[in-house]
C-alpha cells in the first residue's frame, strides 16, 4: 500500500512546487524564492521639456515680421528695434549678436552696408549686409540720449554688464513673438536666424 500510494504523493508534491514557483517567485538551490513587489518611483523632477515643442524653431512671416517692428515702433523702443532688424539681417548667433560693438556697425557717424565680424563658435569671419530700414533704426537707435559713451551696441541695463545677454535676447524674442499672438513654445533666438533665409 505504501508502494501504491508514493506515484500520488509524487504528483502531490510537484503539483505544490508549480504553486509555489509560480505564486511566490520560483525555486533557486532547493530553496522557494518569494517575489518582491517593488514600490513605483515616482521622479523628483520634472521633465525640462514635457508640455514644450521640440525640435527646430519656426522662421517668422513677413506679416509676422511687420507686426511686430510695428509694434515696437510705436512703443518708442529703439534698442529693441534695432536689436530685432538687426537679428533678422545678419542671421547671427545670439551669442555674436549681443557682443556686437557700436564701431561693428557704425563708421564715421555712418551706418556701415556690409559688416564683417568674427564668430565665436567657428572662429572664421562672416559677412552680412544692412538693409536700409535697419540702416535707419541702427542711426537712430546710435544717436539716442541712452546710447552715450556706449561701447556695445546693445548695452545692458544692468551696470555690471557691459551687453545684453543671450538670455536676456531670448526673452525679448519671446515677449516679441507673444505679442503677436503667435505660441511662444514654437519660437526663438534660433527663429531670428532662420526668418531672412525663409523669405528668400
Amino acid at each position: 500500500m505504501v508502494s501504491g500510494c508514493r506515484p500520488s504523493l509524487r504528483l502531490y508534491n510537484r503539483a505544490v512546487s508549480v504553486v509555489l514557483m509560480t505564486g511566490l517567485g520560483g525555486r533557486i538551490g532547493g530553496h522557494i524564492m518569494t517575489r518582491v513587489q517593488l514600490p513605483a518611483v515616482t521622479p523628483k523632477h520634472k521633465a525640462w521639456n514635457k508640455g514644450r515643442i521640440i525640435g527646430q524653431k519656426r522662421p517668422l512671416l513677413p506679416k509676422q515680421v511687420w507686426a511686430i517692428r510695428a509694434r515696437l515702433e510705436l512703443a518708442g523702443y529703439l534698442r529693441d528695434l534695432a536689436l530685432f532688424n538687426v537679428a533678422i539681417d545678419s542671421k547671427l548667433r545670439g551669442c555674436d549678436l549681443v557682443k556686437l560693438a557700436v564701431a561693428d556697425l557704425v563708421k564715421d557717424d555712418r551706418v556701415r552696408e556690409r559688416v564683417s565680424v568674427i564668430q565665436s563658435k567657428t572662429k572664421k569671419p562672416v559677412q552680412f549686409e544692412l538693409t536700409e530700414n535697419t540702416r535707419d533704426t541702427v542711426i537712430a537707435w546710435v544717436r539716442s540720449p541712452e546710447m552715450i559713451g556706449c561701447r556695445f551696441m546693445f548695452p545692458s541695463r544692468f551696470h555690471d554688464r557691459p551687453h545684453i545677454s543671450t538670455r536676456q535676447y531670448g526673452r525679448l524674442v519671446r515677449d516679441w513673438v507673444t505679442a503677436v499672438g503667435l505660441e511662444p513654445s514654437g519660437y526663438g533666438t534660433h527663429s531670428m536666424r532662420r526668418t531672412k533665409a525663409a523669405e528668400i
